[in-house]
């Protein structure tokens, strides 16, 4: 059934409105995914904040070129799906890249970072990263170490005048027996 033109226009202003909004978008295609897969993909993208849309080609590039999006043209070729990151830029990457590995049928085609087109490599570069909680978590580690290392310096100086302490009473204790 073909798409009246108010369609087309609607999708257009939704494509806009999601790119627009988003950190990251993977363009990925799709071919031999059947619909149960793509179902559960989905779904796992609204459980991280994410969406997934298909969208024709031309609006999509007519919605990048209008949001300043150049370089987009050439990864737009066959069956397109594009997923959005909104909250976390990272989720779509990790999501499309493990149904990859598990579906053996999706391929991802680039990505759109913050308004700069990224290859496939880098998108699955951004996919192989830990999460924020661990990065969060590595750097206040490297922030606590010193600060651990300083207060074990500090004990061993005070358990040594301890020691020093003990040995001079001890000597003295000797001397007056």
């Amino acid at each position: 059934m073909p798409i009246t033109k108010q369609q087309k226009e609607q999708m257009l202003e939704m494509l806009k409105e999601k790119m627009g909004s988003s950190q990251l978008i993977v363009l990925a295609d799709y071919r031999g995914v059947n619909v149960d897969a793509m179902t559960k993909l989905r779904r796992k993208m609204r459980e991280s904040g994410s969406e997934m849309k298909v969208a024709k080609n031309t609006i999509t590039k007519i919605a990048a070129r209008e949001l300043g999006l150049e370089g987009v043209d050439p990864y737009l070729e066959g069956p397109i799906a594009l997923a959005f990151g909104f909250e976390d830029p990272v989720a779509p990457a990790k999501i499309m890249n493990e149904f990859i590995k598990e579906q053996k049928k999706m391929e991802i085609k680039c990505g759109i970072l913050e308004g700069k087109i990224i290859d496939a490599a880098q998108v699955k570069a951004l996919a192989n990263l830990p999460s924020r909680e661990v990065l969060l978590a590595k750097v206040l580690g490297g922030m606590q170490a010193p600060m651990y290392g300083f207060a074990g310096a500090l004990q061993g100086l005070l358990r040594n005048l301890v020691y020093v302490l003990e040995a001079v009473r001890e000597k003295k204790a000797g001397e007056t027996a």
